[in-house]
């Protein structure tokens, strides 16, 4: 439904623009349409004060000099082509009128000078080339003296400045182009980081939470004096769903993961709820004996809630992998930094025939995410096998993480 939305105000947001980019349109061909109005109405009566021109082929004559503005905007080197041809014939065919110096009328040379302004914005280089020799060779040809050279010269400048205006153009389009695909990758960015996020979170609390399922039905016989064998298959029956969903829980968080992890903003566990998940892992038969020294209360939320999940982790591998084994916590906050122990021995139920799983150092997501979670608040993690068999997490990190 949110993409939905998203596309339809998209719609709506390029509806806008369409209808303001057609707006604007109108709005300049209404201007030229004026603009060239006005100068027909000034180039039809001046035209007998420059050029013996007969009144029957005054309005032609001056349509030419004119009407190829109406181009300007929808195709300027068809418009100024038009015009310079009819800059070649009007001196070849009607005669000056005495004390005129210009082969052509004053509007008509404005609008070849329009003409090449617009050549120069819109079309390719290799015309816009073209187009200024071609009108510098037309003023060589025409005017007298060495008005030529000074016309060239003019002309190159008119070209250099409409180019210039035209790479601005471009260049402030293609930085516009470059900070929405900077705003796309942004927002690309932060979908990945929240799905680490949703990825890490559901790890860390289903997960951990299944574990203890699973523990406790696996255990049970154990525990419990006189569990028959019906009772037994039912418990057996609930640890292997638990342990199907918690492999389907693995699969879901290899497709949610990614690098670059960030610690989350939203209020999360900490410290102060760490004798609730003591309390949880003894009611699901984990032998755990925890101590905690110095001030808690000094120690950061994000420093807590590390320490919090990894603790969380650790337990329930330990319960997972090592049941029936002693497990010890021990927490240390010191002036700078917190120090975190777990340890559990070898399993109860590995020294008989059954077979006992172990944790994966290689690519689990349980100790990656813990080392994740330690480096996310600038600490490290060590997690490796004791000599007797079990199993030792340890953390550093630091009381406040730096900036």
């Amino acid at each position: 439904m949110g993409t939905v939305n998203s596309l339809v105000r998209e719609g709506v947001h390029h509806g806008v623009d369409l209808s303001v980019r057609y707006g604007r349109g109108r709005w300049w061909n209404i201007a030229i349409v004026v603009t060239t109005l006005i100068l027909y109405a000034i180039a039809w009566p001046t035209l007998q004060l420059t050029h013996d021109v007969p009144a029957p082929l005054m309005p032609i004559i001056s349509g030419l000099a004119v009407f190829p503005f109406l181009l300007i905007r929808a195709q300027p080197a068809l418009g100024w082509a038009i015009s310079a041809v009819a800059a070649m014939i009007v001196p070849w065919a009607f005669d000056r009128v005495p004390n005129y110096g210009y082969p052509w009328q004053v509007v008509h040379i404005l609008v070849l000078l329009a003409l090449l302004v617009a050549v120069c914005l819109r079309e390719e280089i290799r015309i816009v080339l073209v187009v200024w020799l071609a009108t510098v060779l037309l003023f060589f040809v025409y005017l007298p003296g060495n008005d030529g050279w000074g016309w060239a010269i003019g002309l190159a400048a008119i070209a250099a400045f409409a180019l210039l205006v035209r790479w601005l153009v471009l260049s402030r389009r293609q930085l516009a182009r470059e900070e929405e695909i900077s705003e796309l990758e942004r927002a690309r960015r932060a979908a990945l980081e929240e799905k680490a996020r949703i990825a890490r979170d559901l790890h860390d609390i289903v997960a951990h939470h299944m574990s203890l399922v699973v523990v406790q039905a696996q255990s049970a016989p154990y525990r419990l004096p006189d569990v028959s064998d019906e009772v037994r298959a039912e418990f057996e029956s609930i640890g292997v769903h638990a342990r199907e969903a918690l492999n389907e829980v693995r699969g879901m968080l290899g497709v949610l993961r990614s690098d670059g992890m960030l610690p989350e903003n939203a209020p999360q566990p900490g410290l102060s709820r760490i004798d609730e998940l003591f309390d949880a892992s003894r009611r699901a038969g984990v032998h755990l004996t925890a101590r905690i020294d110095g001030d808690t209360g000094s120690v950061s939320d994000s420093a807590g809630l590390a320490v919090y999940r990894i603790l969380q982790e650790s337990l329930a591998n330990a319960a997972r992998h090592a049941p029936g084994s002693e497990v010890s916590v021990q927490v240390v906050c010191g002036p700078d930094r917190v120090d975190l122990t777990v340890r559990n021995g070898a399993s109860e139920a590995g020294r008989g025939d059954r077979p006992v799983d172990r944790p994966d150092l290689g690519g689990g997501n349980g100790i990656r995410g813990m080392a994740d979670r330690a480096a996310s608040v600038g600490g490290r993690l060590y997690a490796h096998p004791r000599p007797d068999g079990g199993f030792e997490v340890s953390a550093v990190l630091p009381r406040v993480p730096a900036a």
